[in-house]
């Protein structure tokens, strides 16, 4: 269970805690029922403590009755040192590769065995981009999340491989196909996507790395195609990245 918050004695705040952390990475959305039961809560009492979680913006209900995490933790998790430190730092990088590029660039790191991204610039090119800040993607269908997918945990990559669904038409859901391609990634430095998250975009990334050889958050640009502009990409993003490990690390 998620938490013991039925035995008697329990305070608000712990039942309240409860309730938040039965949330996780193999459960983004419940319905009432389920969270009741994974927070170890009656469900008339769940049902008083998520409505003012609601009314809050700590969780959010979506019509068909399930509730997830709502955009108000987002704006608190952006306080938290590690991440308000990520976004600070990267800001002016970020902006210097979006001049040189015009593209749309992402700065994105790993939540469970999604992507999430924290950061992104708007590139002048019309491409249909999915992702916004604080949005939650499959890594096996983004450019960012093949970054942070190739150099995760063991049981991560054995998740994500067991789940492949299809985005697109072009969505890579063969597992020994998309190992093969996490191979390449940790070979050869970067990640590349080609329309498998959005028809009409395409995608590279590279690691934002760490002395002790972590791959804590990736940066990757959107653009409609790739072609012969791709070396010229991954140059730009690993000049970047490699200025976000500095500055971060050092």
């Amino acid at each position: 269970m998620a938490g013991n918050s039925s035995r008697p004695g329990a305070s608000v705040a712990s039942r309240v805690l409860a309730l938040l952390g039965a949330f996780d990475g193999e459960h983004r959305a419940m319905t009432l029922t389920a969270l009741a039961r994974r927070a170890d809560l009656p469900v008339a009492t769940a049902f008083r403590l998520v409505a003012e979680l609601v009314a809050w913006g700590a969780l959010e209900r979506r019509e068909a009755g399930e509730y997830v995490v709502g955009r108000r933790m987002w704006d608190l998790g952006l306080l938290a040192p590690v991440q308000s430190g990520l976004r600070q730092v990267a800001s002016p990088f970020l902006h210097d590769l979006y001049g040189a590029t015009l593209a749309t660039v992402h700065l994105a790191v790993r939540d469970g065995t999604s992507v999430l991204y924290v950061d992104r610039l708007a590139g002048h090119v019309s491409v249909p981009v999915v992702s916004d800040v604080g949005s939650r993607l499959p890594m096996h269908a983004t450019g960012v999340g093949k970054v942070l997918l190739a150099h995760a945990p063991e049981d991560v990559q054995a998740w994500v491989f067991r789940n492949l669904t299809r985005v697109t038409a072009y969505t890579i859901t063969q597992p020994g196909r998309l190992r093969g391609e996490l191979r390449r990634v940790r070979r050869e430095g970067y990640a590349q996507t080609g329309e498998e998250m959005s028809l009409g975009a395409c995608s590279v990334a590279v690691p934002i790395t760490a002395p002790d050889g972590a791959v804590p958050a990736a940066l990757g640009i959107v653009v409609p195609t790739l072609g012969r502009d791709r070396p010229r990409l991954v140059a730009a993003l690993q000049v970047a990245a490699q200025g976000i490990s500095r500055s971060l690390f050092h």
